[in-house]
C-alpha cells in the first residue's frame, strides 16, 4: 500500500513540476524582452560570426574570381583583377651592390639606401623621410616629380653616392596599370593627391625625366611596384619558399607567385622565367555581390557613407580603415536598444570614426577579466557611469569584429596556398592590423590549417619594411638579371 501511495505522490509532483516548467517556458516565449541583455546582444551580433561552411564558401568563390582575373576574356568581369607585376624572379642571394628605394604613398615619402654583397649579405639600410606639402600634392605633376628628384639628389649627396649610377626601386602606392617592370600608368589619384597631368601617364618615366633634368645625380629606375610585391620580395631574400605577400593594414591586398602558363594577361615580356608575381588587388572581392550572404546591416551602413560606395567590400570587412568604425556602429546599435551603456553618455559614439581600430587591439591584449585599459579607453571617448559588464560587452564586440576579419583574411590566404599547390609556402605579412592585434596571427593560422589541402603546409612571417627594403630588392634582382643577360650574350659572341 505504501508503495502504491509513493507512486501516486511521484506522479502528482511530476505533473506539478511539469506544469510549472510549462508556464515558465510559455512565459519566456511570450515575453522575449525578459531574456538577459547578454542573450539579446549575442542574438543581435550573431551575423558577425562566420561558420566554417561560410568561410569555405568564401574561399571557393575567391578561387573562381582569381581564375577569371587571370584569363583575358573574363578579366573585365572579375572583381579580383590579377594584374601582372612583371616581377619574374625572386632574390637568390647573388644580388650585390648599392640600391635605392623610393616609397611614395602618403603625405611623406621615404628614400632608402641598401648595400648587398657576398661577404656581407646585407648591410642595414639608411633612410630619410621627406615631407610632401599640400601645395605639392595638389599642384602639377611636374612640380611633384621635380620635388622628389630634388630630395633624391639631397639624399645621395648626403651619403656620398652621387657620383655612382644607383639602381632604384620605386614603390608607388596608388592604383596603376602595370605594362612592364618599369612602366606603370596611374589610373587615378587617391589619398588627397590631385596633381595634374599624371593620370594615364607612366609615373616611372615622369620621375626619370625629372632626375635627368637635374644633371647632378645618376639614378636608374629599375622597377615600379606596390607595397604588396615589396613585402613578398623583402622576405623572399632570406626565405626562398616565400610565394605570397600580404598587407593587412589601413587597406588589404595580396600578391602571389603564379605560373606563366596560367597568365593570359602577361605579354610583351621575353624573360625566360616560368613565373611572375601577380598583384591580385583583392580588396575589391565581393563588389559584384558575391559576399552579400555574409555582409551584415552594419557593413551595409558603413559602406553607404564611404566615398567609394559599393567598392572594396572585402577590404571593408578586414582592414584597419574600417574595423573600428564597424565596432562603433555595433556599440551604438546595442546602446540604442538599451543593451549597453544604460545612460545617454553613449551619444559621444555617434561621431563617425570615433572608435579607432587601434583601440580594438588595446582592449583585446588584456586578459578577459582585466578591464583597466578598456575603462581608460571608454573614459577618453567620453563615456561615463559604465560597468564591468559594459566593458565585457565592448570586448565581446571587438572580438567578433577582429575574429571575422582574421577569418576572412585566412580564407584568402588559404585560397592562394591551394592555388600555388606547393608542399610548403611562406607567407610574408605586413600592416598595422596584423602587427598590433594580439591574436590576429593565431586566428589566421588556426583557420588556414582548416582550409588548405591535406599535405600542404605554410608559415606566416612578419615582413620587414616591404615598401622600402622590398623595393630596393626588386631593383637588385632586376639589376642582377640584366648583368646575367649581358654575360650570356658575351658568351654567345665568344663561342659562336
Amino acid at each position: 500500500m505504501d508503495l502504491a501511495l509513493y507512486y501516486i505522490n511521484l506522479v502528482a509532483y511530476t505533473s506539478i513540476a511539469g506544469m510549472f516548467l510549462f508556464f515558465i517556458v510559455k512565459k519566456r516565449k511570450t515575453h522575449p524582452f525578459e531574456q538577459s541583455s547578454w542573450e539579446k546582444m549575442e542574438k543581435k551580433c550573431a551575423k558577425l560570426i562566420l561558420t566554417n561552411k561560410n568561410i569555405k564558401r568564401v574561399s571557393g568563390i575567391m578561387l573562381e574570381e582569381i581564375e577569371m582575373g587571370l584569363r583575358q576574356k573574363s578579366n573585365k568581369n572579375a572583381d579580383i583583377k590579377c594584374y601582372p607585376t612583371y616581377v619574374r624572379n625572386l632574390p637568390n642571394g647573388k644580388e650585390k651592390g648599392k640600391f635605392l628605394a623610393l616609397d611614395l604613398g602618403g603625405t611623406n615619402f621615404r628614400v632608402l639606401l641598401i648595400q648587398l654583397g657576398e661577404t656581407a649579405p646585407e648591410k642595414e639600410f639608411v633612410s630619410r623621410e621627406f615631407p610632401l606639402p599640400d601645395l605639392i600634392r595638389t599642384s602639377s605633376g611636374e612640380a611633384l616629380f621635380d620635388h622628389i628628384a630634388e630630395c633624391l639628389a639631397l639624399f645621395v649627396k648626403e651619403f656620398k653616392v652621387d657620383k655612382e649610377i644607383i639602381p632604384l626601386g620605386f614603390t608607388f602606392s596608388f592604383p596603376c596599370r602595370q605594362e612592364g617592370l618599369t612602366k606603370a600608368k596611374l589610373v587615378q589619384w587617391t589619398k588627397g593627391f590631385t596633381c595634374s597631368e599624371v593620370e594615364g601617364r607612366d609615373v616611372a618615366e615622369l620621375l626619370q625625366n625629372a632626375i635627368h633634368k637635374r644633371k647632378d645625380v645618376h639614378i636608374k629606375i629599375m622597377a615600379v611596384l606596390n607595397d604588396t610585391t615589396g613585402t613578398l620580395m623583402s622576405s623572399a631574400y632570406k626565405q626562398p619558399n616565400c610565394k605570397i605577400g600580404l598587407i593587412i593594414g589601413t587597406g588589404t591586398n595580396a600578391c602571389y607567385v603564379e605560373k606563366i602558363e596560367n597568365m593570359e594577361l602577361l605579354d610583351g615580356d621575353s624573360d625566360d622565367s616560368n613565373q611572375c608575381i601577380v598583384n591580385t588587388e583583392w580588396g575589391a572581392f565581393g563588389d559584384n555581390g558575391s559576399l552579400d550572404f555574409i555582409r551584415t546591416d552594419f557593413d551595409r551602413a558603413l559602406d553607404s557613407v564611404t566615398s567609394n560606395r559599393g567598392k572594396q567590400l572585402y577590404e571593408k570587412m578586414i582592414s584597419g580603415k574600417y574595423l573600428g568604425e564597424i565596432v562603433r556602429r555595433v556599440l551604438v546599435s546595442l546602446a540604442k536598444d538599451g543593451l549597453i551603456f544604460k545612460d545617454s553618455s553613449y551619444k559621444c559614439l555617434l561621431e563617425a570614426d570615433k572608435f579607432k581600430t587601434k583601440l580594438i587591439s588595446e582592449i583585446e591584449k588584456k586578459p578577459e577579466n582585466d578591464f583597466t585599459d578598456c575603462e581608460c579607453i571608454l573614459e577618453e571617448l567620453g563615456l561615463t557611469d559604465f560597468t564591468h559588464e559594459d566593458c565585457a560587452k565592448v570586448r565581446y564586440v571587438c572580438q567578433l569584429v577582429s575574429r571575422r576579419a582574421a577569418f576572412m583574411a585566412a580564407a584568402g590566404v588559404a585560397t592562394l596556398i591551394n592555388k600555388i599547390n606547393e608542399k610548403h609556402v611562406v607567407v610574408a605579412v605586413d600592416g598595422t592590423v596584423y602587427r598590433l592585434h594580439p591574436h590576429f596571427r593565431h586566428l589566421m593560422e588556426q583557420k588556414i590549417k582548416q582550409l588548405i589541402r591535406p599535405g600542404l603546409s605554410f608559415e606566416l612571417i612578419l615582413s620587414e619594411d616591404g615598401s622600402g627594403r622590398g623595393a630596393a630588392l626588386v631593383a637588385a634582382v632586376a639589376d642582377r638579371m640584366k648583368r646575367e643577360e649581358i654575360y650570356r650574350n658575351l658568351l654567345k659572341k665568344v663561342f659562336l
